[in-house]
């Protein structure tokens, strides 16, 4: 049986990792129950010392449940033009201080980080922590396709949700995804929903990018659990018919997505079965070195 395996999931049953053990455990159990093997826990934007906080608590719960992976920051290394359900205010530059504190103190437990490019310091940092054993995805970030490739020669080998919270694909200007296409160092989450890219668009980057394609949830507490108001962070998300926004707003907040429901998505837009699931097994445990 294929081990699902998530690398970017926030939170499920109304839930959100990195609040308290509690919290972090039930979220877990949650995706288990609706077939994910295995997940990486993301936390959004916070301040550095919510950031070391919240590090501890997920360290604290993958001692209790396997099936945590480890830690993915979205964050808070990332545009502040593309900051989507991220608090503005959070968001700085990765200096080597602040790098070398979140090294320390998770100690191994990073498993993914998301950053832009643009940032002063991130190509230095993209090395710093890619030396460390992280996965560095290029994302929330407006990085032309040349300062992507900056980043994939400096390490980055993913894209952190593709054609969300990025510069899109234009004939003369391609953009962070269109890089990742052109190279095949570089793997690209999609958020396989039917509401964060077209389903269309799903299957024809699966047949651009043989192999290279991982699905992903962006789930917030709302995944395995009914539409209301739930939090992300700081933020106050409307969840109706199954898609989250900013309460008041149409800016998307992560996803209420299941892995099961991201193959099913792929498999009704023509991608095949085998191909779907191994974006959501095989091919992320790959690059989280357990396959």
């Amino acid at each position: 049986m294929a081990q699902l395996t998530d690398l970017h999931c926030h939170g499920g049953g109304g839930f959100n990792f990195g609040g308290t053990v509690e919290d972090t455990l039930a979220a877990a159990q949650a995706h288990r129950d609706t077939g994910t093997t295995a997940m990486v826990a993301s936390l959004v934007s916070l301040t550095i010392p919510q950031t070391v906080r919240a590090i501890e608590v997920v360290r604290e719960a993958m001692a209790q449940d396997s099936s945590i992976l480890g830690l993915h920051l979205e964050g808070p290394f990332l545009a502040l033009e593309r900051k989507g359900a991220h608090e503005p205010t959070n968001l700085i530059d990765p200096s080597k201080d602040v790098v070398d504190e979140l090294l320390e103190v998770a100690d191994g437990a990073i498993k993914q980080i998301t950053m832009d490019p643009a940032r002063e310091g991130a190509l230095d940092a993209i090395k710093r922590f890619t030396d460390d054993g992280v996965i560095v995805a290029v994302g929330h970030t407006e990085a032309t396709a040349a300062l992507s490739r900056e980043a994939f020669d400096a390490g980055a080998t993913l894209i952190t949700h593709g054609f969300n919270a990025m510069r899109g694909i234009m004939g003369r200007e391609m953009g962070p995804v269109g890089a990742a296409l052109d190279d095949e160092r570089v793997f690209i989450e999609l958020i396989a929903d039917g509401i964060h890219v077209d389903p269309a668009l799903i299957a024809a980057v699966f047949r651009a990018a043989p192999g290279r394609v991982v699905l992903v949830t962006d789930a917030m507490g709302a995944a395995a659990a009914p539409d209301g108001e739930y939090m992300l962070g700081a933020f106050e998300v409307t969840v109706k018919d199954r898609k989250a926004v900013l309460k008041g707003t149409d800016t998307i907040a992560g996803s209420t997505l299941t892995m099961t429901r991201a193959v099913q998505v792929c498999v009704e837009a023509g991608v095949p079965e085998t191909e779907a699931v191994a974006a959501a097994s095989t091919t992320p445990r790959a690059l989280l070195g357990l396959a």
